[in-house]
């Protein structure tokens, strides 16, 4: 259902292609609700995981000596987060919400591939031609954005990516968890040590890309938090003339 509300521009006068000086707004429909379930349940469930993460690395040797000798994080925020010495919970929250994590991985991955949704996330070729001007609007520094579908080439370039890391912490995770059935996977990361440090820097890339995300959402304003909620979009739209 497509919601209307009709309101008067303060310009005068019509034209001639039977559009008048009014507009409407309309509800259009911007995100479907698989797509809005799994985007919020992912929220808690990768903060766990990272979290946990968190604890099982500074709970083993993995950055033994030097973390424990200069910690990055302020002591109010280890003891907030109840980082220090924790392996046996952190296993245990890490294997417990990690399949949660999977589960709608391998869910997101399948909608995206029966509904078609992929063609919205994956770049197109000639769309790399526009990264350019895209990344200058986007800093800023360009007034009119190239033309695009419902997400731009960077946000395109930076959700494909999100979805390979996603493939790469789980593969890497389950080789860390079951190194002697998938030796082959550690072998191909070339070694225990490298995966663990792979499965490492790629959740921290997570991370990162989390609180870029968060700053885009919050300048790009409130309709586009609110689009994600709801799953609609408001768009002024002309009003068609009465010809009759």
């Amino acid at each position: 259902m497509t919601d209307t509300l009709t309101r008067h521009d303060e310009s005068g006068g019509g034209s001639a292609d039977n559009s008048t000086d009014e507009t409407k707004q309309v509800a259009v429909e911007k995100h479907p609700r698989a797509i809005r379930w799994m985007h919020w349940l992912n929220f808690p469930f990768l903060s766990i995981m990272i979290w946990s993460g968190l604890r099982i690395a500074w709970a083993s040797d993995f950055r033994q000596p030097r973390f424990d000798e200069d910690r990055f994080l302020p002591e109010s925020v280890w003891q907030l987060l109840d980082l220090d010495r924790a392996l046996a919970r952190g296993l245990a929250f890490h294997l417990s919400f990690g399949w949660f994590f999977v589960i709608n991985g391998v869910l997101y991955a399948l909608y995206l591939a029966f509904s078609g949704e992929w063609r919205e996330i994956v770049p197109k070729l000639k769309s790399v031609m526009d990264i350019p001007a895209t990344l200058l609007h986007e800093l800023g520094l360009k007034k009119e954005a190239p033309a695009a579908g419902q997400y731009n080439v960077m946000q395109q370039l930076a959700y494909s990516t999100v979805l390979a890391m996603g493939a790469i912490v789980v593969i890497t995770g389950f080789a860390l968890f079951k190194p002697a059935q998938l030796s082959f996977i550690i072998n191909f990361f070339g070694g225990y040590e490298t995966t663990r440090t792979v499965h490492f820097w790629v959740t921290i890339a997570f991370l990162g890309f989390f609180l870029i995300h968060i700053a885009q959402v919050a300048r790009a304003g409130f309709t586009t938090f609110w689009a994600m909620v709801t799953g609609y979009e408001i768009k002024d739209v002309p009003v068609e003339a009465d010809n009759d």
